[in-house]
This record gives structure tokens, C-alpha cells and sequence, in this order.
């Protein structure tokens, strides 16, 4: 398995979803980017799981099981895309959440309506 070492692996994530923003800029659906950046990790050979599901055990019950995120990359760095007018606490209070509850140390949010994508990115860890 991979382990993210000083960025190296989200740096790559970044650079394919720059990749990406450099080709379609801002103001598409959320989906879009989703798939598009999908190809750029392809096109990279990095691993990745798509919509991956997380269950949560609320004191030995599982709920929340129809809980996804967006992109699980290489089993270790979470990545929350968004396409919003500007990114909120409650975007940051989200991907943590899924951190702890999926136990990853990693974690990317990257919101694609900004004029330049470093703009747009948060690297999270847990």
C-alpha cells in the first residue's frame, strides 16, 4: 500500500484535478468534475474507489449507511469535491467527519468554481 509521505500523494491528486480545472473551468456541475477527474487519476495510475460507501456504528448499530464519498484514492486519502460560490466550515467539518469515521489520515477538498483551482483546495488531516 501507499503511504503519504510529505503530500506527495495528494500533490498528485491536486495536480490531476489542476488538470482538469485548466480544461473545463469553473461553473460546471459537481458530477462533471467527478467524472472527469475520475479519467485524470486513470490517466495518472493512481487507485481509486468512487462513491465509496461509509457506514457508521453509533454505539454498536450501523446507520448511516447510505453515506458516500465522492473519491477514496489509493485506500488512504479522501477527496470531497464541491462546486460552490466559496467553500464553508461545514464543507471542512464534513470531510474531518468522514476522516475520523472512516479512520484515513488524508484528506482533499476541492471546490471547482473558483477562478484558479489552488484557490478552491484544502489539504485536511485527521
Amino acid at each position: 500500500m501507499y503511504v503519504e509521505k510529505e503530500g506527495i500523494l495528494t500533490g498528485k491528486i491536486i495536480g490531476c484535478a489542476m488538470e482538469v480545472h485548466r480544461q473545463l473551468g469553473p461553473g460546471l456541475l459537481e458530477s462533471v468534475y467527478e467524472e472527469c477527474l475520475c479519467h485524470e487519476l486513470k490517466l495518472a495510475s493512481l487507485e481509486f474507489e468512487r462513491q465509496w460507501p461509509l457506514a457508521i456504528n453509533y454505539k454498536g448499530v450501523l446507520v448511516g449507511n447510505k453515506l458516500k464519498i465522492d473519491l477514496l484514492v489509493n485506500n488512504e486519502v479522501i477527496v470531497e469535491l464541491k462546486s460552490v460560490s466559496k467553500l464553508e466550515s461545514i464543507h471542512e467539518a464534513q470531510l474531518l467527519t468522514y476522516l475520523r469515521i472512516a479512520n484515513k489520515k488524508w484528506g482533499l477538498l476541492i471546490n471547482f468554481n473558483v477562478p484558479l483551482l489552488k484557490q478552491g483546495i484544502k489539504r485536511m488531516a485527521n
